[in-house]
């Protein structure tokens, strides 16, 4: 069978869906990419997968453009004529679902998360859900990356609860985040890591008010933030502030890396203050790899962290809670930092591992194989 990926960017694909893709080609299935051009497209290529590029603008919403990507898709889903469609994010699962169903191929989509336009009431919210709620009568499978997001979306009727389910994220490869002891090989200072893009959901103001905090009371720390920035976000943390923060010694920014890995081993501790996630990967990443956490207690995180066992759960917006926390951490011996690493190793072998997802989608894939097979002969 002849299964198209489809999502917002070629890195999402390069670092987050090579082990799924991998194995669907296992399976005998051939597997296209469509993404919009990146730098990560042709490491796509190189490694010998077709791709196909399409124009997808991620952020915000215009109704002229989105209308131009569902015809965009439709006349790509008609030209590569592919058995099934696997969509991620969230253009891909509502514009892409359409186009889908108007050139009659059968899909399964995943809610990676929610994004911006649930976190505030407005307009846009109730646009977002009603596009939702149309496109979603279509497909044969919906999964979600956290129950929170699988009960909302049942919850005001935006999917009829049979064809949702639930996968733990993009799964993590439990062997490529393995945990290593890294030589000290000079005196060493506590670091705190968060991994993000720099828009304000994620809760950058309230972890640089948190190290101000400390900062305050003497607290001798790194604190770190890796990711991108991005301004022209609509939620984007202007650069001229994360410049000031840098400047003020703050923070270290440590830009990007195709390495992220290196970064969390040298890290003693990961915080994510996000306001609302699907499923974290940067946590799954980091609790693979035996670091304590520290992030919200709010959808996604808090699937990730048991408050207490593999680190310490705050309150969302609130940097003081998180100011208290990273204190707390800091107050832990290094046996009981240790200890919760352990605990949140045996969380991510238990519940995360890459091949719980990929039998997901193996059984769904299957599942509509036959579903469409008894079709054919009815």
């Amino acid at each position: 069978m002849k299964i198209a990926i489809v999502l917002n960017t070629s890195w999402n694909v390069y670092n987050f869906r090579l082990g799924l893709i991998n194995a669907l080609q296992e399976d005998g299935h051939q597997v296209v990419i469509l993404a919009p051009h990146d730098q990560y497209s042709h490491r796509l290529e190189d490694l010998g997968y077709s791709f196909y590029p399409i124009k997808m603008d991620s952020r915000g919403v215009n109704p002229i453009k989105d209308a131009g990507l569902v015809v965009e898709l439709y006349k790509l889903y008609k030209k590569i004529s592919p058995d099934i469609i696997l969509h991620y994010t969230v253009k891909p699962n509502i514009y892409g679902t359409l186009a889908a169903r108007a050139a009659g191929i059968p899909m399964i989509n995943n809610v990676c998360g929610l994004g911006t336009v649930f976190l505030k009431k407005g307009w846009v919210s109730l646009v977002a859900k009603s596009l939702y709620k149309i496109a979603f009568r279509f497909p044969h499978k919906v999964f979600f990356q956290n129950h929170d997001d699988f009960q909302l979306f049942v919850r005001e009727k935006l999917i009829k609860k049979n064809i949702a389910d639930t996968v733990p994220g993009s799964g993590i490869d439990l062997k490529k985040f393995e945990p290593t002891v890294i030589p000290v090989d000079k005196p060493h200072v506590f670091t705190f890591l968060v991994i993000s893009r720099l828009i304000f959901d994620k809760g950058i103001i309230e972890y640089v008010d948190a190290i101000k905090k400390l900062r305050s009371e003497g607290v001798n720390a790194h604190f770190q933030i890796l990711g991108a920035k991005d301004p022209i976000h609509q939620r984007g943390i202007p650069v001229e502030i994360v410049d000031h923060w840098v400047d003020e010694g703050l923070i270290e920014y440590l830009g990007t890396t195709d390495d992220v890995k290196s970064r969390i081993e040298l890290a003693d501790c990961v915080v994510l203050p996000s306001y609302r996630e699907g499923l974290p990967r940067t946590l799954l990443e980091a609790a693979s790899l035996g670091k304590p956490i520290i992030t919200t207690d709010t959808a996604g995180c808090r699937h990730v962290v048991e408050d207490n066992e593999n680190g310490f759960l705050c309150k969302v917006r609130s940097a003081d809670d998180l100011a208290e926390k990273m204190m707390k951490m800091l107050g832990l011996s290094h046996e009981e930092r240790m200890s919760m690493g352990e605990k949140g190793r045996l969380k991510v072998q238990r519940q995360f591992d890459e091949n719980l997802v990929i039998n997901k989608y193996q059984e769904a894939i299957n599942h509509l194989v036959v579903s469409q097979a008894k079709k054919l002969i009815a």
